[in-house]
């Protein structure tokens, strides 16, 4: 079964530490935590507390080690859990929605698995279409675990990553400004 500790190093990898860019939907954001998504984060209380002190953000260096543990804490629970990520035993599978559900959301990752399961059953001979719900459950999770071609599952969500991409990119010109880094999240 898939251990969260690998997916959460591949996805700080991308997040940077605080940041409040005013064309970021997701408005100001500690480690890829964006408060307008995460308000009820714990984190936020310390930050909030050391933008009143000189020298911020630089001074959130004195607390890093706190946040880095909230950063997991909260990760796990809100990102990993919800998912059922511990139930997937393909651990390059399990990191790709832990990372796609941290930049895209929760049930934009499981419904990208749901439409890449679709994707790879081969018009239905393996097995039939599933909903597409944004719920990892018993039966997504039944399909992946069991699917013949895990890689291909694994190429069809990062295709179909990519492809939201260019969607939020088109439909929102300034989000462009972040492609590329969110290209690199996309991995074949």
């Amino acid at each position: 079964m898939a251990t969260i500790k690998p997916a959460l190093a591949i996805t700080l990898a991308h997040e940077g530490y605080y940041a409040n860019d005013p064309t970021d939907t997701g408005g100001e954001t500690y480690r890829g935590i964006a408060r307008n998504h995460n308000p009820n984060w714990s984190g936020w209380s310390i930050i909030d507390a050391h933008k009143k002190k000189a020298g911020f953000p630089a001074n959130l260096k004195e607390v890093m080690s706190s946040l880095e543990l909230y950063v997991a804490r909260y990760y796990k629970a809100a990102y990993w859990d919800v998912n059922n990520l511990d139930l997937v035993t393909d651990q390059a599978i399990a990191c790709e929605l832990f990372d796609t559900g941290v930049n895209m959301g929760v049930n934009i990752a499981a419904k990208l698995l749901q439409e890449a399961l679709n994707l790879c059953n081969r018009n239905q001979k393996d097995y039939p279409d599933m909903k597409v719900d944004g719920q990892i459950g018993p039966l997504t999770l039944r399909t992946l675990n069991s699917h013949s071609r895990p890689k291909s599952v694994l190429k069809a969500l990062n295709v179909l990553q990519g492809q939201r991409y260019i969607y939020i990119c088109e439909r929102k010109p300034s989000q462009e400004k972040f492609f590329m880094g969110w290209l690199e999240r996309v991995t074949v």
